[in-house]
């Protein structure tokens, strides 16, 4: 038995949706994705990376946004939420209301084991094919673990390293996160010292 097609809209239908919803969701090749609630250990996580960026970033061209503002990646079609996203220099917007970044700096996501695979396999692959995005961290929600992915000088390569220990650095943003600092008070973490 074949499974019914699923029905593709158009990026003016998307923002149409999303503007008659409470609910954010994003969209991806067409299709549009609501976005699930997180848990305790999730916000915690995306919490304390907010606070850690605003402090460290205080008084520099770089700035934080909260999980609330959308990214429009360009070259892709893609809208999506990301948990933390920093914009350096001024901010590039569609002109949509409410309009969406189009020149994140990096990007984190806290993963879950729900998202883990889509945000680390498909919507990586999106985010990478924006020009401004030099980093993409992927923080696990489950255990302390930190991937940090790089843009190279050449522009189209990636260094990966993972983290379980100690600190990760932010080179677009010149500046150290200790894992302590990312996981205090996520209850539900394993993997402590």
């Amino acid at each position: 038995m074949a499974l019914p097609a699923r029905k593709l809209v158009t990026e003016a239908e998307y923002l149409e949706f999303e503007d008659a919803h409470e609910f954010k969701h994003e969209f991806v090749n067409g299709e549009i994705i609501a976005m699930s609630g997180c848990s305790d250990a999730h916000g915690t996580i995306a919490m304390n990376l907010l606070e850690q960026l605003l402090v460290g970033l205080k008084g520099k061209r770089c700035r934080p946004l909260s999980p609330e503002f959308r990214v429009c990646i360009d070259e892709t079609g893609l809208y999506a939420y990301p948990d933390v996203t920093v914009v350096c220099g001024p901010k590039q917007l569609t002109d949509r209301n409410p309009p969406s970044l189009l020149n994140p700096t990096v990007i984190i996501e806290v993963l879950s084991e729900t998202t883990e695979s889509y945000d680390r396999g498909a919507k990586f692959e999106h985010y990478r094919r924006c020009a401004s995005v030099q980093c993409v961290l992927f923080v696990d929600s489950r255990r302390r673990a930190v991937t940090c992915t790089t843009r190279n000088p050449d522009g189209s390569t990636w260094t990966l390293v993972d983290i379980h220990q100690g600190a990760v650095t932010i080179e677009a943003l010149g500046l150290t996160l200790t894992l302590d600092e990312i996981y205090a008070e996520a209850e539900g973490t394993q993997g402590w010292g």
